[in-house]
């Protein structure tokens, strides 16, 4: 069953001296937004005004994307984007490649590069954030902005009893989806309007009164084509939960328990691996994508709605008291701090990956011979993958997130930006490849989900004396899904591309 029980949600509202910004009712609340566009572009200085050079220290996912989309979105205005890597680091070979030079000082040492930047924007791992956090702070110029992507490193000063430094702005712009989507599609975005990828930003510290302003001209000059409202607590905490939840630690268990629920049933490895992972990153994302939760409900057959409607209901159970268990675990900071003890120990103990078992052995099999025409909608699959998406909706809305931060972070990245890159590549391929933070959540806990089912909500099944013809309790009613068609019409022009 679903509930929809939540704390009170206040209008999530801003205003801006340079953009247009527009107002959307979701389940009652107000929230405003902004709809980027290369129309916008010529107000990127006076969005801008008094920044001169732009540092994007990091060149991981995000930084590659982030430094060539400012850099070309910028040009002609006299801000410089500079690249600061650690000194003797690999990637000034690819920074180079990519157009940046130490001769033209658009290529430098992190510290020089922070030093001269009036917007740094960090983009280095969660752990060398932690390790490096006070050196960077010296470092950054008075009255300057400090620009994040992900607010780990506020949590991670929470539970070390420290704060950023007061002299400083510091704001995030949080783009849904990885970084070499942020910059294929914004190059896609030259011949197609709308293509990118949307964003949230925060405003944490703002000395001038001009902080807003800074981090919306900063997510239109990547290309967003919506930038919506949050805080960078607010984005720390959902970001963590949801990496370890439907994003990635409960999909990865889901399969799992599925694959070998089917093939207990007698299912051969490949029909057991069609159903349940070809299925839900296949035809049950699409559909969810493109025409939202109930339409994979009202997709199906009688008896693979009945099929729906059995796992839908067991999976939420299970899995509602795990969600809220990692979420205090997130606001607690013990997630954090279980990731900055994890990276210590890398150097003796390695992280392992997970590409090698059996069913992922199976699904490169599969992948290889996959034809054009998909796997159906399995119903047992799609009512335990949408059990565990709304068990987490649920899991927010009663914590009190902002309904675009709940639907963009629950469902939209999960079906247009994650899920894409698992049916390319393998749902393991992504648990071996994500951040370092991602993938240590990921491990701790995918094997509690994947028992979750196993142990508790497939053996409910199984003892159930009657199937249930009745939609679940609360599920065709619930408010997330006009919020979802709501922000639908908000979806990137292009879809996420994954060669």
């Amino acid at each position: 069953m679903s509930t929809t029980t939540s704390a009170k949600r206040k209008p999530n509202l801003f205003e801006s001296h340079v953009f247009n910004v527009e107002t959307i009712e979701l389940d009652g609340v107000e929230e405003s937004f902004l709809r980027g566009g290369r129309h916008l572009f010529n107000l990127l200085p006076k969005a801008l005004a008094g920044i001169k050079q732009i540092g994007v220290v990091g060149w991981g996912s995000q930084g590659p994307a982030q430094a060539q989309n400012l850099r070309e979105s910028l040009e002609g205005t006299g801000i410089r984007v500079v690249v600061g890597l650690r000194e003797g680091s690999e990637s000034f070979v690819d920074a180079r490649a990519a157009g940046f030079s130490e001769t033209d000082g658009t290529l430098g040492e992190m510290f020089d590069v922070i030093r001269g930047s009036d917007l740094t924007i960090l983009l280095i791992s969660d752990a060398a954030q932690a390790q490096l956090h006070r050196q960077i702070f010296d470092a950054l110029k008075p009255g300057s902005t400090l620009g994040l992507s992900h607010g780990f490193l506020l949590g991670y000063l929470e539970t070390a009893g420290e704060k950023f430094p007061a002299n400083v702005s510091v704001i995030a712009v949080c783009p849904k989806g990885m970084g070499p989507s942020v910059r294929r599609l914004y190059e896609q975005g030259r011949e197609i309007n709308g293509a990118g990828i949307n964003t949230s930003f925060a405003v944490e510290q703002d000395l001038d009164g001009h902080a807003t302003d800074i981090a919306l001209g900063w997510s239109v000059a990547l290309g967003a084509p919506y930038t919506f409202r949050t805080t960078l607590k607010s984005e720390v905490v959902s970001d963590l939960f949801g990496e370890r939840s439907i994003l990635l630690g409960a999909v990865h268990g889901i399969v799992e328990a599925l694959y070998r629920r089917y093939l207990d049933d007698g299912a051969t490895p490949e029909d057991a691996f069609d159903r349940a992972c070809e299925s839900l990153t296949g035809p049950i994302r699409e559909t969810i994508s493109k025409q939202g939760l109930i339409a994979v409900d009202e997709q199906l057959t009688p008896d693979g709605r009945r099929d729906f409607r059995r796992a839908y209901d067991v999976t939420y159970a299970a899995f509602k008291g795990l969600m809220a268990e990692i979420y205090d675990e997130v606001v607690s900071g013990n997630e954090i701090r279980s990731v900055v003890a994890a990276a210590a120990r890398f150097d003796r103990f390695p992280m392992t990956k997970v590409e090698g078992s059996p069913m992922w052995q199976t699904g490169s099999t599969v992948r290889r011979r996959r034809l054009h025409r998909a796997p159906p909608i399995d119903g047992f699959t799609a009512g335990t993958y949408c059990g565990a998406m709304m068990a987490q909706v649920d899991t927010l809305i009663e914590n009190g997130h902002p309904y675009s931060e709940i639907a963009n972070e629950s469902i939209i990245e999960a079906v247009d930006s994650l899920l894409p890159y698992m049916h390319a590549r393998g749902v393991a391929y992504m648990v071996d490849n994500c951040s370092t933070t991602a993938r240590l959540g990921t491990r701790k806990w995918g094997p509690r989900f994947q028992a979750m089912l196993e142990q508790i909500a497939f053996p409910s099944v199984a003892s159930q004396d009657d199937t249930p013809d009745e939609a679940p309790d609360g599920f065709l009613t619930h408010p997330v899904h006009e919020v979802l068609h709501q922000l639908s019409e908000m979806r990137p022009a292009v879809d996420i591309s994954v060669s």
